[in-house]
Parts: structure tokens; sequence; C-alpha cells
């Protein structure tokens, strides 16, 4: 029975992204209604295979849905509206997942990853934050398990303890510092991808250079800190050479090219959302890229099976992930219609607050709801809704993408809920708790402050 679940989730999931597709290349407009519901069929079988935390994003989903249906008349489209998220966001999940599946088996990849995680530590930590975005573009959360394995790897051949104990944490802040830094602005991060669809009038096009200001600014904080607050050590370390040389890291870089002017060229030539573009593009790359990783190996045969086992064995895998993500991505956007009337009814009106400060509210409000347990696609799917128009606010609408993108990237930096704090904190043997809040305790405000200097600014003057 478990393995006929599984076939039938993946089967339905590549479904659901044909369905998004469709829907953002403006095809098949016929096909949408069944979008919704192949949504509740995969998260009906989900809701079986999940351990309980899951389960309880599905409880609260199942409740929202129930007072709407009491108190809202119009609790259909509602519901629709909350499972089309829902679709997306597993749509977009199922086609990133493509290129990391193909990435993490890449000997190229790999040795790009130990080639970062050896570099002397003068300049480890920025090639490690450089080539941890580019990392964090191929393989999302994937990047922070790649390079946190090669990272501890590295340091526990230290023999000192004390080095070894600075390494892992300098290493691992480096790593998760450079992932989150590239979700501002990376067409392949669910910060932007679901920020440009909640919030009108915005693309990713016109969020990739203040975008890019923003990621500048949490990678340049990072380099500072460590540099600054770098460990006096008792001993001397005993330095060794890389293993390889920067050319190791070509394929990364091509692969990224490639990515990238697919990205921007079809984003210039059509009217297609990014979504729509990284739904059909990426699958496509990660099947090219296959093929050429086994073209001495009978190419079509080899990718064909390992198709058929991302689909049916893989995908199915990560039901934890998408349960979490797509529920998530539900309960925001029908909650936001529930609560949008309390708030009414309390008398509190935010269009009567100043721009800047609902502007410079929502760096804040998103990392300090990470720190509650609020996943932040949860958090933005909820407050946008309830957000002024910018025309309301008097900017442009891309400011609030920068505010949002922003809030996003400090809450994957310290909320000890999100998978990189999770992720990081069990590479270093600590809690994750212990990396939000100490590790990146300082770094986070610090970030929260200039970030909020440069919003303004970008606001106002640009």
């Amino acid at each position: 029975m478990g393995g006929l679940a599984n076939r039938t989730v993946g089967l339905l999931l590549c479904a659901i992204t044909a369905l998004v597709i469709c829907r953002e290349w403006g095809v098949a407009e016929w096909t949408q209604p069944a979008k919704p519901l192949l949504v509740l069929v995969v998260v009906a079988i989900l809701l079986f295979q999940v351990r309980w935390s899951r389960k309880a994003f599905v409880a609260v989903a199942m409740l929202i849905s129930i007072s709407l249906v009491a108190t809202n008349t119009d609790w259909r489209l509602i519901i629709t509206r909350g499972l089309e998220t829902a679709a997306f966001i597993g749509a977009f999940f199922t086609a990133l997942s493509t290129l990391r599946t193909v990435a993490q088996t890449s000997p190229a990849i790999q040795r790009a990853g130990t080639f970062l995680a050896g570099q002397p530590p003068g300049r480890r930590y920025a090639a490690l934050t450089v080539g941890g975005q580019a990392f964090a573009l191929l393989l999302n959360y994937g990047s922070l398990q790649l390079l946190g394995s090669l990272a501890t790897a590295n340091a526990n051949s230290e023999p000192n303890l004390e080095i070894r104990r600075h390494r892992i944490r300098r290493m691992l802040l480096a790593i998760q510092r450079a992932f989150v830094s590239a979700l501002p602005w990376s067409p392949l991060s669910f910060a932007v991808a679901i920020t440009v669809s909640v919030i009108p009038d915005t693309s990713w096009g016109e969020a990739l250079v203040p975008g890019l200001i923003t990621s500048f600014l949490l990678a340049g904080i990072g380099w500072s800190l460590d540099s600054i607050f770098k460990p006096r050590l008792t001993v001397k370390p005993v330095r060794s050479a890389p293993e390889g040389t920067w050319a190791t890291m070509l394929p990364l870089a091509l692969l990224l090219a490639v990515l990238l002017v697919g990205v921007v060229t079809l984003s210039a030539l059509t009217q297609v959302r990014v979504v729509g573009i990284v739904a059909i593009l990426v699958p496509c790359i990660a099947v090219v890229w296959m093929l050429l990783q086994h073209w001495n190996e009978n190419p079509v045969s080899t990718t064909c099976g390992h198709i058929k086992a991302y689909v049916l064995q893989e995908l199915p895998s990560y039901r934890g992930e998408l349960t979490l993500l797509m529920m998530a991505g539900f309960i925001g956007t029908a909650g936001s219609q529930l609560f949008a009337p309390m708030m009414q009814a309390t008398g509190f009106d935010p269009s009567y607050l100043p721009a800047w400060i609902i502007l410079v509210s929502l760096v804040w409000i998103i990392p300090l709801a990470g720190q509650i347990g609020m996943n932040p696609i949860l958090a933005v799917t909820l407050i946008a809704p309830l957000i002024p128009t910018a025309t309301d606010l008097g900017v442009q609408p891309i400011a609030i993408v920068v505010a949002i993108t922003s809030g996003w990237a400090l809450s994957g930096a310290s909320s000890p809920f999100t998978a990189t704090t999770l992720l990081i904190g069990s590479f270093g043997g600590i809690s994750a708790t212990r990396v939000g809040l100490v590790w990146n305790g300082a770094y986070t405000l610090i970030c929260g402050v200039v970030l909020s200097v440069w919003l303004v600014t970008f606001a106002y003057l640009f």
C-alpha cells in the first residue's frame, strides 16, 4: 500500500506541476478546475504518512476551512484560492527538486564543494559565502546538506579540539548566511516566487537589482562580523592546500550562467512570471545535465530510469516538507480572510500608519513570527493581503517585495523552526535555538537595522 501511495503522490504532483505551468503560460485553461481537487487528494494521502507536527498543519487548515464555511459566504472562492496557492508551492518544489537531484549526484559539484570547504581561513568565509550562493541556487536546502557535510568533514580532520570547534562554527555560519543572502534575489527561491505572486504588479526582473543589493548587505555584514570577531587561538593551526584549483568551479559557473541567462531571456521575451519559467526551464536543464552525466552509459535509458525513480520514489520521500509548505501556503491565504475582519473589528487600520513604518515593520515582523514557529510562507501569505496597496503607501510595489524578502532572509537566519537553522544545528551538534539566537543573534539585529535603512532609502529615493 505504501508503494502505491508513493507512486500516486509522485504522479499527482507531476500533474499539478503541469497544470500550474498551463496556468502560468496561459494554455489549456479548461484544465484548471482539476488543480484544487488534485491537491486535496495529495494532502489526504500524505496525511497518513507524515509525523504529528505536519498533521497539525493539515488540522489547522481544516479548522480554517470549517470557520470560513460558517462565517463567509464566499468560502468556496477563498478555499479554492488557498488550494491554488498550495498547488503553486507544490509545483515549484517539484520543479526545483529535479535540479537538486541531479546536482547531488554530480562528481563536478562534489569537487566544487570540497574545494570551497578546503580553503584556508583567510578566504574560507568569503569563498563559502560566494560559492554557497551558487550552490543555493542549484540545490536549495540541499546546498546546506552538501556543504554542511563537506565542511564538518573538513573540520573533523583537524586534530586540535579548539581549532576544530571554531572552524565548524565559522564554516557553518558562512554556509547558512550564504543561503539566506541568496533568498532576496534568486529566481529559484520561495522568498521571491511567493512574494511576487502575492504583491500585485511586481516581477522578478524588477526585484533583481534591489534584491542583489539586499544580498550584498546580508553577505557583507556576515563577512565583516567574521573578520572582526575571528577567534584568538592559543595554538598555531597547520595550513594545508585545498584540493583542486579555481578551475574546479567552472562547471558550477557554467551551469549557473545557463540557468540565469535562460530565466532572464524568457522573462524578456514573454509575459510569463518567473514561476512559470522556472517550472519549465529547471526540469529541462536537469534532464540535459543527466544525459551529459551518463553520456557513456546508454544516456537515454539511464536518464529515463532516473526520472522514473525521481517521480515514483524520491519526490514522495519529501512528504514532510511538501505537507508543511503546501499547508502553510493554504493557511496563510485562507486564514488572512478570517484575520482581516478581526482586525477591522478592533478598529485598527494600517493605512493610517506612515508608509515607512509599515515597510520597516515587515523586515521585523517576519523574523519575529519565526520565533513562535510561523514558517515564512505562512507569515507572508497571511500578512500580504493585510498590507495597504503600494498606491496607498505612496511607494512602488517592488519596495514591498524588498521589505518582505529582507524579513524572509532574517527569519531564515534566526528562527529556530526553519530548515536552515535546524540543519546547521544538526551539523554543529547544537540546538537550532542556539544557532538562531546565539550564533546569529547579533547578525540578525545588525542586518535588521541596516536593511531597514536600505529599504527606506530605496522606497523614497529610488
